[in-house]
């Protein structure tokens, strides 16, 4: 099918990039291997300047057009995976950390570096649905562009990809295999347009390496300060699901 295709084309495409960036700068921290380059801008950049020109071009609304009216003819039965997928590969950085195989960072750096990811892809998918207005395929309402579900499943591949890339790209691939699968399913169940999930997928991949590479200057300036003060830690782990915006609360004592 179309729309899956290209949706794993991209993320294989993405993997082949980030694999072969050379990296520039070199940021010593309690994150390990914290690198940064322009480079890794490029493809997240192009998805999210795809999403918005597609908004306004013809020519990508009659390619989202004849995405759906291929989905619509091939495909009746609609499958709610997605609702679920979304959070697997995130979820899949914990469950490998509790069956012995250890990613890069410990549970409180990987924990804060997650919740800060998803909070600014949040936010920002948010904001841009309430200023988008883009109607649904299926006329549900109007808050189509970007896609939620895309942004938190591709948020967590990059999770997964970061903390897991040094020991096997095999564990990067699955999670952004799942991430396209979760987007591919948002278009086969008419929910989102091609150009929905593009903007997500961008948004979830730009959260997560933000948040990367913020965090040494959080943890130097906020949560180091307050470990010092008070040895238990707090984590609020936000959430959104396409419908709820949420957060969790940990408090460790």
């Amino acid at each position: 099918m179309k729309s899956l295709y290209l949706l794993v084309l991209l993320s294989t495409s993405i993997l082949t990039a980030q694999n072969n960036v050379v990296d520039t700068i070199f940021v010593q921290d309690s994150v390990k291997n914290l690198k940064f380059n322009y480079k890794q801008l490029i493809i997240p950049t192009a998805l999210i300047g795809y999403g918005l020109i597609g908004i306004e071009s013809d020519q990508i609304k009659n390619f989202n057009s004849e995405v759906q009216e291929e989905v619509t003819e091939h495909i009746d039965d609609k499958v709610t995976i997605d609702d679920f997928a979304q959070y697997a590969p995130a979820a899949a950085v914990y469950a490998l950390n509790a069956f012995g195989d250890k990613g890069k960072n410990n549970l409180r750096d990987r924990s804060i570096i997650l919740a800060s990811s998803y909070l600014m892809m949040s936010v920002t998918v948010l904001a841009l649905k309430s200023t988008t207005k883009v109607e649904r395929p299926d006329g549900s309402s109007n808050n189509s562009f970007p896609s939620g579900h895309t942004a938190t499943a591709f948020a967590g591949a990059e999770f997964l990809w970061q903390e897991y890339k040094d020991k096997s790209i095999w564990y990067g691939i699955s999670g952004y295999l799942v991430a396209a699968g979760t987007g591919a399913f948002r278009i086969i169940n008419n929910r989102h347009w091609f150009t929905d999930v593009a903007a997500g997928a961008g948004i979830g991949i730009l959260s997560t390496k933000a948040a990367y590479w913020m965090y040494p200057f959080l943890n130097k300036k906020v949560f180091t300060k307050k470990e010092k003060e008070n040895k238990g830690t707090t984590l609020i782990l936000p959430y959104y699901n396409g419908k709820e915006l949420g957060c969790n609360l940990v408090i460790q004592f």
